[in-house]
């Protein structure tokens, strides 16, 4: 069986995100959507358990999705999980720099893990959760950039 992990933090996930999730499911017998807590943000905008209960309402369709949150390094996850194989969506030069940085850390913890590079569709590669998060802020329609269950929700949660 070939498991993968789709890490990051979804703050919160974005139509990119679930973009990559359901080509990844596509590749894989598993996917497990990963939420984790990006110690380079001073602060997230959802906390964690949000983020989760939003990513488990876009993935509830896929089958052989399942989102978890976990608090750790990526490498004992994937050890946890019996995946060998990190999945990362790549939109732009600047994410490939990073992404390629963080796989050479994961492959030097374990030497088995691997990662593979999704390019972004070219729908989605114009945004991200960082815009997204802008958009919260300043009210405006967010069909466009999340899943629309998020979409409603985050509607509602910003006219109480």
């Amino acid at each position: 069986m070939k498991i993968a992990i789709y890490p990051g933090s979804f703050d919160p996930i974005t139509l990119g995100h679930l973009d990559i999730i359901r080509r990844a499911a596509l590749c894989f017998d598993k996917v497990y959507v990963c939420v984790m807590d990006n110690c380079n943000k001073k602060a997230h905008m959802f906390p964690a358990e949000k983020r989760l209960e939003m990513l488990r309402r876009s993935v509830a369709d896929l089958p052989n999705v399942e989102a978890e949150l976990f608090r750790g390094l990526l490498a004992d996850y994937a050890r946890e999980k019996d995946a060998r194989i990190i999945v990362k969506g790549l939109r732009n030069a600047t994410d490939f720099d990073q992404e390629y940085q963080m796989a050479a850390i994961n492959r030097g913890i374990w030497a088995d893990l691997e990662t593979v590079f999704l390019p972004a569709s070219i729908a989605y590669q114009h945004f991200s959760s960082t815009m997204v998060r802008e958009m919260i802020r300043y009210g405006q329609p967010l069909e466009k950039y999340v899943p629309l269950p998020v979409a409603e929700e985050l509607k509602h949660h910003l006219s109480n």
